[in-house]
């Protein structure tokens, strides 16, 4: 910057020839680094038609090389909100596993984060291939890479299987109980899409599938299942999605009326409020249950009634007429999730751990 400025002080000619290059040195495109006062990219930007770097998950998707962003956006990795519903149940489930006052199982953790990034993309890439001739007639999903032609049935065939093979993969790592029960699960992935065309209670299906990671994740751990934690917490996980995706379903429901796709949304209408409130109640309970039956502490109950709160709030401000609303409000799930996995993790910390795992301890020492 110095070494420009002397130049232009140097500049021959009448006064007004440094500001001449002045102004040309800007209009030219800069290619300085762009941490440099004048290499800040935006020259190239302008030059190249290069968008510039956002660090948000639709951000990335777009700065995807162009082959790829179809099938990025079929696996729906621009809007990260569906892997979070998907995980979040398998980080409760692994945190009431783990022993008392110890964290999670971070191994574990990662294991079934890469899983649910993989099942939620193939989920949504078979969603999308029963959907193809619905999406193209609702707005909301009508640019969907199926239903536009960016990717051919064929295409999404061989990448549905890539996903379910790496998915696979994750899966061989955990035990054999594990195993058969997380194969068990497929089935419920594959007809999911098809419920909406025969029931009004799609989303009960989509809760028995995207939950089924508070079963797997204490298994995983334990090496089978306790009924007593565990059914209860799916439970929860259930009607928490009967909340989360009636909500969503409210987006679309003058679409699904014309097209004939069914809802809960549809099926609940005006009362919308009052069945979330029952839902609402059950999954509090359920957690409760939950909590009793693997002795939390009242950290954990503490996020239960923050989570509480949160619901009735959720409930009473939505505006189920208005599209953007309920997707505020969807989204605002996530916070639900992480509320009670911090609550999960703070209130088995708070645990002592168990006397003879101590003694034993000791005796080693």
């Amino acid at each position: 910057m110095a070494a420009l400025v002397a130049r232009l002080c140097r500049a021959p000619g009448t006064a007004a020839g440094p500001l001449r290059l002045l102004r040309a040195a800007l209009a030219a495109p800069t290619h300085g680094a762009p941490g440099s006062p004048l290499g800040l990219g935006l020259g190239r930007e302008a030059g190249s038609g290069r968008r510039p770097l956002s660090f948000s998950a639709a951000g990335l998707v777009s700065s995807a090389p162009g082959p790829l962003q179809p099938y990025l956006r079929l696996m729906r990795l621009d809007k990260p909100i569906g892997t979070w519903l998907l995980y979040l149940p398998c980080t409760w489930s692994i945190g009431l596993a783990a022993e008392p006052g110890c964290f999670p199982d971070w191994y574990m953790l990662s294991l079934f984060g890469t899983g649910a990034v993989l099942m939620r993309g193939a989920g949504c890439t078979i969603n999308d291939m029963w959907d193809r001739d619905y999406d193209k007639k609702v707005l909301r999903t009508a640019s969907r890479p199926i239903a536009v032609g960016d990717i051919s049935t064929f295409q999404s065939f061989v990448f549905l299987g890539g996903q379910l093979s790496l998915a696979l993969c994750v899966l061989l790592c955990l035990n054999y109980y594990s195993i058969a029960l997380g194969a068990a699960s497929l089935s419920l992935v594959i007809t999911y899409p098809l419920m909406k065309r025969i029931t009004y209670w799609p989303q009960l299906v989509l809760g028995l599938t995207f939950n089924w990671g508070a079963l797997l994740g204490w298994s995983a751990i334990k090496g089978s299942c306790d009924w007593s934690v565990c059914l209860p917490l799916y439970f929860s996980g259930v009607m928490w999605t009967l909340i989360y995706d009636t909500i969503y379903a409210h987006q679309d429901k003058r679409d699904d009326m014309v097209i004939g796709v069914k809802s809960t949304a549809l099926r609940f209408n005006e009362n919308t409020k009052q069945w979330l409130s029952g839902f609402s109640v059950a999954m509090l309970v359920g957690l409760s249950v939950a909590g009793i039956n693997c002795e939390q502490t009242f950290l954990y109950y503490t996020a239960v009634a923050a989570i509480g709160a949160h619901l009735a709030h959720q409930i009473y401000t939505l505006d189920i007429h208005k599209p953007e609303d309920c997707w505020k409000k969807f989204t605002s799930n996530r916070t639900i999730g992480l509320l009670l996995f911090i609550g999960i993790v703070t209130g088995n910390l708070w645990k002592r751990k168990d006397p003879k795992e101590m003694n034993v301890i000791n005796t080693d020492i």
